[in-house]
C-alpha cells in the first residue's frame, strides 16, 4: 500500500484521483484545498487529514515525514498556474508526483523540475488525458525532435 497526498481536493478532476487511489488499494493520508466543500473525499477516505491553508498542510506533511510515515505520491489537481509550485513541493518532500497536464506554463520551467528530480531521485508523472488523440500524436512527433524538450518523451 502506498501513501498519497492530494493537493486540490475540491478540483474538477480530484474525484477521479480519489477513486483511483482507493481502487488500487492505496491510502490518502492528507489533502489540501482552499475550499472545504470536499465531501466526496470523505466517501473515499474519511480518516484522511484535510487542510484549507497551505502553511498548516506543509507543517503537517513535515510532521508525518518526521514520524516515519513515508509519503509515496503527491497527486496534484490544482489550477494549471499552480502545478509548478506544487510539483516542487512534492519532490522536495521526497515523494513522486502525479500531475495532470500541463506540468508548467512556460517550457523553461521544466529545466528546474528536471534538476529537482535529479537532486531528490524522485519523478514527476504526467497524465495526458488526450494522449491518443490524432492531433496530440502529431504534436508529440514534432516535440520529439525539439532539443529542449526531448527528455519529456
Amino acid at each position: 500500500m502506498k501513501n498519497f497526498v492530494l493537493i486540490g481536493a475540491a478540483g474538477f478532476i480530484a474525484p477521479r484521483h480519489l477513486k483511483a487511489i482507493k481502487e488500487t488499494d492505496n491510502k490518502l493520508v492528507a489533502a489540501l484545498d482552499k475550499f472545504d466543500s470536499v465531501g466526496i473525499m470523505d466517501s473515499y477516505f474519511p480518516e484522511a487529514d484535510f487542510f484549507t491553508e497551505f502553511e498548516r498542510f506543509d507543517r503537517h506533511i513535515e510532521k508525518i515525514k518526521r514520524s516515519g510515515t513515508k509519503i509515496d505520491y503527491v497527486s496534484i489537481c490544482t489550477p494549471n498556474y499552480l502545478h509548478d509550485a506544487h510539483i516542487r513541493f512534492g519532490l522536495r518532500h521526497g515523494a513522486d508526483v502525479i500531475c495532470e497536464k500541463p506540468l508548467v506554463l512556460n517550457p523553461w520551467n521544466l529545466e528546474s523540475l528536471e534538476e529537482i528530480e535529479k537532486e531528490t531521485g524522485k519523478k514527476v508523472f504526467n497524465i495526458l488525458q488526450l494522449r491518443l488523440h490524432s492531433s496530440v500524436i502529431e504534436l508529440k512527433i514534432k516535440l520529439i525532435t525539439h532539443p529542449r524538450i526531448k527528455y519529456l518523451m
